[in-house]
């Protein structure tokens, strides 16, 4: 792996553990879907829980995001940015994005969780998922941006 020519090693991108991903994952309530729009590629963000190995995000009906990202692969990336110690750290999930539709006449509730709360205004109904496919992440610098501490070594 490169460095940023630190001498102690400190700026080295180290790749993450899926397992390290996935705790990561759960640090976070804002990520950002990638996907196809009509006019070319598109990023939103969105508030996103986990729930059984899968990401769960909502958006109103009528949106870009429930129009052009189900049936669909996206992409979806969630990040911790410590700019002062110039550390931070990136986790990237791909997989296919489905709408989360009533089953047997079941109606999905609203969250009432803050966690599960959307930060826009306005009813977000619809219920996307993310199938996990691949998970991958990064992190550069020490320090305390997301995980309890860094315990890769450096790459040199």
């Amino acid at each position: 792996m490169q460095t940023n020519g630190s001498d102690d090693g400190t700026r080295s991108v180290v790749e993450l553990t899926r397992a390290e991903c996935r705790e990561l994952l759960l640090t976070q309530a804002v990520g950002r879907v990638a996907f196809q729009g009509a006019d070319g590629p598109r990023i939103v963000p969105v508030n996103f829980r986990v729930r059984d190995g899968v990401i769960e995000f909502r958006t109103t009906s009528y949106s870009e995001l429930a129009t052009y990202a189900p049936g669909t692969p996206v992409a979806f990336e969630v990040d911790a940015l410590d700019p002062e110690h110039r550390a931070g750290w990136s986790v990237v999930v791909t997989g296919p994005c489905e709408r989360v539709l009533e089953e047997f006449g079941a109606v999905l509730e609203m969250p009432s969780e803050p966690a599960n709360v959307t930060w826009a205004e306005g009813r977000r109904p619809m219920l996307l998922r993310l199938e996990v496919e691949t998970l991958s992440g990064r992190r550069v610098g020490h320090g305390d941006v997301g995980l309890a501490e860094w315990h890769h070594p450096d790459a040199r």
